[in-house]
């Protein structure tokens, strides 16, 4: 595999990954992009490009940055299990996630005394 193929192929395995996690469908993320909701399966399965607009309005979609979705700072991605408290507290209100971050932030602070 060329490393652009293998680029495109990361590229397009990151952001179906960040669909998925936000708990998007393809077609909220087409009408995000004001593309058809096939466009956005091709852009998934890397039979077509992601323009930089596109990667753009996606990376901000997906409250990330364009150099994570490219796959550029996986070195320093979260563990899985900080990935997965967050995915469940993407569910919860604001008022409950505001409980779940004083909660972490007393156990930082125990664990610092």
């Amino acid at each position: 595999m060329s490393d652009e193929r293998s680029i495109q192929a990361i590229l397009s395995e990151r952001l179906k990954e960040a669909r998925v996690y936000r708990g998007l469908s393809q077609e909220e993320v087409a009408r995000h992009l004001g593309v058809p909701r096939s466009a956005v399966s091709l852009i998934e399965s890397g039979a077509r490009r992601v323009t930089a607009a596109e990667l753009s309005r996606l990376a901000k979609l997906y409250q990330t940055t364009m150099e994570s979705l490219a796959g550029h700072d996986r070195e320093t991605s979260e563990p899985e299990s900080v990935r997965l408290l967050a995915r469940a507290a993407a569910d919860l209100s604001k008022t409950d996630r505001d409980e779940v971050l004083r909660f972490a932030q007393f156990l930082r602070s125990r664990k610092t005394k």
